[in-house]
């Protein structure tokens, strides 16, 4: 999987983006800034084990983690987990760094956090590439429910 996966499901999804290309970064910040969006406006893809063969992406916005917790109580069950890179590359097709529900090799559901709103930059399959979007465009492309399962970053 690649770049071309995450463009090609993105332009085939009819939203409204903006494709932003820099070199690897090494935090938030500098993220942010090569994408020229806040740090909160940044949204990672996390894959979650919900069980065996059973995953999901949580979108996180930047500045806050998943709070395990409530993410158990939305799905309803006792135990949930990220899986090791390979496993996540091999459920999603992308590399850790590059993962996004766009282009993945299984529509596994999304869950968006509720703070994902206004103009977001999400991961476009490839390190250094990323898609600017409205957030409520992305929720709906992408079919998310949307729910509060993240807590600020300590």
């Amino acid at each position: 999987m690649s770049e071309q996966s995450a463009l090609h499901a993105l332009e085939h999804s009819g939203i409204d983006f903006t494709v932003t290309r820099h070199g690897r970064v090494g935090s938030l910040e500098e993220a942010a800034a090569a994408r020229g969006v806040p740090p909160s406006a940044i949204v990672k893809s996390i894959v979650v084990r919900r069980s065996e063969d059973d995953y999901l992406f949580v979108l996180v916005p930047g500045g806050r983690t998943i709070s395990w917790p409530k993410l158990r109580a939305l799905l309803g069950v006792n135990r949930i987990s990220m899986p090791d890179a390979a496993t996540a590359k091999d459920v999603t097709g992308y590399e850790r760094g590059t993962i996004t529900p766009f282009g993945a090799t299984t529509e596994w559901p999304v869950i968006a956090d509720a703070t994902v709103t206004g103009t977001v930059s999400i991961g476009a399959g490839a390190h250094g590439v990323a898609a600017t979007v409205r957030a409520d465009q992305l929720i709906d492309a992408l079919g998310a429910q949307v729910a509060d399962v993240t807590e600020p970053e300590d």
